[in-house]
């Protein structure tokens, strides 16, 4: 099985209350990708879009019930546990996530999105703007020029042709 660049959790959650509306819960979930660390909070409302969403894409895996006493922390403890399990098979079953999933997670230039999809999107950034504007062109193991190999006799050309720029330019050749 191939590992995934992707790493989410839910390591937390809150309880928001507004005089507008009933009070709900905010889940907190790290993104782990490259290396990099990101938080995302999303309310449950949002996980459950996102679900109907996909389904028009992939076959998500089951969403924890919309239906439970959110006010208590058992429950609640429940809920985080099973939207950290379907955040995470999603990345598990796809090898190319769909990118109104990477928008869910805040995940911009991720490598392997293909043009092909669109199934809508939290934002109104134009799917041109979120590809990577370019490509390496070269690739280098090691650096070349701090490190040349021993049998490499071309690389230290540059270097010798430096220093001698630097530090021998009052000499002329005559």
């Amino acid at each position: 099985m191939k590992m995934h660049p992707v790493r989410v959790s839910i390591p937390s959650f809150r309880s928001e209350n507004n005089t507008v509306e009933k009070g709900y819960t905010v889940f907190k979930i790290d993104v782990l990708m490259n290396g990099r660390q990101h938080t995302v909070e999303k309310r449950y409302s949002e996980f459950h879009a996102l679900h109907k969403m996909l389904k028009k894409s992939i076959k998500p895996p089951e969403i924890p019930s919309k239906h439970v006493r959110n006010w208590v922390p058992k429950v609640l403890e429940q809920r985080r546990q099973g939207l950290e399990l379907y955040l995470q098979t999603i990345i598990m079953e796809n090898e190319v996530l769909p990118k109104i999933f990477l928008d869910f997670l805040n995940i911009r230039h991720f490598p392997s999105v293909p043009k092909t999809e669109s199934c809508g999107s939290f934002d109104t950034v134009s799917e041109e703007s979120s590809k990577l504007s370019h490509q390496p062109v070269l690739l280098f193991l090691r650096d070349p020029y701090l490190l040349p190999s021993a049998h490499d006799t071309f690389s230290n050309v540059v270097i010798e042709g430096v220093i001698h720029g630097v530090f021998y330019s009052d000499l002329q050749t005559r």
